[in-house]
């Protein structure tokens, strides 16, 4: 096989890798809401000491009835979309200070992006 070819096939394996990995990667994200499950769940009508997660995008912070809010998120003004969420979590206390939530965040945007990707 000629260097050339096999040049350009590695050439596209490496670019669909990228790709695939620039998309997320939603077991690692599932992996990282292990953290989370310790207060939030994904499954309707269930919740721990967080509020349920369940179709929490295009919701509005602070709005289900059945948890008690801190009154800084309440006053957010955030409805939860990808953008929002990551700033999030990125820094909590930043996004929205003074809300309640025990978490000092995550750093890493690739590791938000699979844990973003793995909740939609």
């Amino acid at each position: 096989m000629p260097i050339r070819t096999i040049a350009t096939a590695a050439t596209a394996l490496f670019l669909a890798a990228g790709i695939a990995r620039a998309q997320g990667d939603a077991k690692h994200g599932q992996k990282l809401f292990e953290e989370c499950h310790a207060c939030h769940a994904l499954e309707r009508g269930t919740q721990g000491v967080g509020p349920s997660l369940h179709g929490v995008f295009g919701r509005r912070a602070g709005e289900l009835d059945d948890f008690r809010y801190s009154p800084a998120l309440k006053r957010s003004g955030i409805t939860w979309t990808p953008k929002t969420l990551d700033a999030y979590i990125a820094d909590p206390q930043k996004a929205v200070p003074a809300n309640r939530m025990p978490y000092a965040g995550m750093p890493e945007a690739r590791d938000r992006a699979d844990l973003i990707l793995y909740m939609q």
